[in-house]
């Protein structure tokens, strides 16, 4: 499933990843692809309007997780953790359906979603950040 996103750089001054010993931490990561548009975003109409799916971008903002952690040597099963911040929490049904492709209730990791009032891009509906293990006591 993962997908080269080389050229997707922060849009600040900070790093993807962050390893501390067996854990890495993996920043804020968004829907954005390696041309700078945004995953789950369409343009319907000559006058500008916009369609969003809160499903795209989710299994975008997941793929591109397992890219940076495939750079550590780590996928999406080393997830311990992971905190998602929605735009909307009306976007929350469709969002939930798409993480669960990815991830178990039983065995995934731990969850936390809360809404925020504005992401860096207009057209972000989703960010999450995750913390990894990949030590051997899991």
């Amino acid at each position: 499933m993962i997908t080269d996103n080389k050229n997707v750089s922060p849009r600040g001054a900070y790093p993807h990843t962050k390893r501390v010993g067996d854990f890495i931490f993996v920043s804020g990561t968004s829907s954005r692809r390696p041309d700078n548009s945004i995953a789950g975003v369409e343009t319907i109409d000559d006058m500008g309007t916009k369609h969003f799916d809160i499903a795209v971008q989710t299994r975008e903002v997941l793929k591109n997780i397992e890219n940076n952690l495939a750079k550590e040597g780590a996928s999406l099963k080393d997830i311990v953790d992971v905190t998602s911040f929605l735009v909307n929490m009306n976007d929350f049904a469709g969002y939930n359906k798409a993480y669960a492709e990815f991830f178990d209730v039983e065995t995934g990791p731990t969850r936390t979603t809360v809404a925020v009032h504005q992401l860096p891009h207009p057209d972000l509906l989703i960010e999450i950040k995750v913390v990894a293990f990949v030590g051997n006591s899991r």
